[in-house]
């Protein structure tokens, strides 16, 4: 067996984890053909079979499996080879693919590059909003170097093996009313299970968002919310209780400093709070990489609240 190309093995790792050629294609920048194509070479440099029709797409055979596992290994000591020959460099340089929810994006992500440009100058940075359970993929992949992961309290986020969290902040959640609800008169926690009728907006299903809005009102308001609205933009959650009388919990980045159509209140029955992390692949840290971290460490610590 001679495998020649590394590019083809990581189109293999690829299919491994997208499943089907179309999203492969999409994910590299080539033709679903060419991306056949490729794998056909692998199939004649493997001498095995590596792939049988499935349906209407394509699986992996025992084969594929077993070379898109070595390939992994493969992939990741490449990447690790690369990573220690640029620190051996005198100049600090690379480019580094990051991605964040919109409020890290905003208060985080966006600052530590302002701040990287001025003292790194040779560092490219490119900033993708995307959703945690879309990133990760992309993180195991290396089409991404660094993201920003959520995690409520009390609702713990899934941790795949392979990668590194490193806690970047901790921060209040709050209870978010139009400034005009009977509630918001006065400026001390509001009791949640007086929400009982209210209308309720969160983050789509399946974000920890969701969870967290769904569970903390069943836990301690007592009630399942009346969620009729969902958008993972939190402006779009601010403006349905700015104009429809809606009400949502959103954390500390996402608030604005003062909008005298909101009313921003702690709730009675407990705190809430939201912690992000900064998750990287495990020994993929380059000097680049390393640079933007501190910077990124350096902005949670100016936002952070105290533990």
């Amino acid at each position: 067996m001679a495998l020649t190309d590394l590019r083809r093995l990581r189109l293999l790792r690829e299919l491994a984890e997208r499943g089907t050629l179309a999203a492969v294609a999409a994910a590299t920048d080539y033709s679903p053909s060419a991306v056949s194509q490729q794998l056909a070479v692998l199939e004649r440099e493997a001498a095995s079979r590596l792939i049988e029709p499935a349906g209407r797409g394509v699986r992996l055979t025992d084969a594929g499996l077993v070379l898109a596992r070595h390939a992994g290994v493969l992939l990741d000591a490449a990447a690790a080879a690369e990573a220690e020959l640029a620190g051996l460099s005198r100049e600090v340089r690379g480019r580094i693919r990051v991605v964040g929810l919109q409020s890290a994006a905003r208060r985080l992500l966006i600052p530590a590059l302002v701040e990287l440009a001025r003292e790194r100058p040779l560092v490219e940075v490119e900033i993708t909003e995307l959703e945690l359970e879309l990133a990760l993929p992309e993180l195991r992949l290396g089409t991404v170097d660094l993201l920003i992961s959520d995690e409520y309290e009390g609702y713990p986020r899934p941790r795949p093996d392979g990668l590194h969290h490193q806690p970047l902040l901790r921060e209040g959640t709050r209870l978010v009313l139009p400034a005009r609800h009977p509630l918001a008169a006065g400026p001390g926690p509001v009791p949640l299970s007086a929400l009982r009728g209210a209308v309720w907006a969160s983050s789509s299903a399946g974000t920890g968002h969701h969870a967290m809005v769904v569970g903390t009102c069943r836990a301690h308001g007592g009630f399942d919310p009346d969620l009729r609205h969902r958008s993972n933009d939190a402006d779009v959650q601010l403006e349905l209780v700015r104009t429809t009388g809606a009400v949502t919990l959103l954390p500390d980045l996402t608030l604005p400093v003062a909008d005298r159509l909101l009313a921003i209140r702690d709730i009675a029955e407990t705190g809430l709070s939201r912690r992000l992390y900064i998750v990287t692949r495990e020994q993929s840290t380059t000097p680049a990489l390393n640079a933007y971290i501190q910077a990124l460490l350096r902005q949670g610590g100016e936002n952070c609240l105290p533990s």
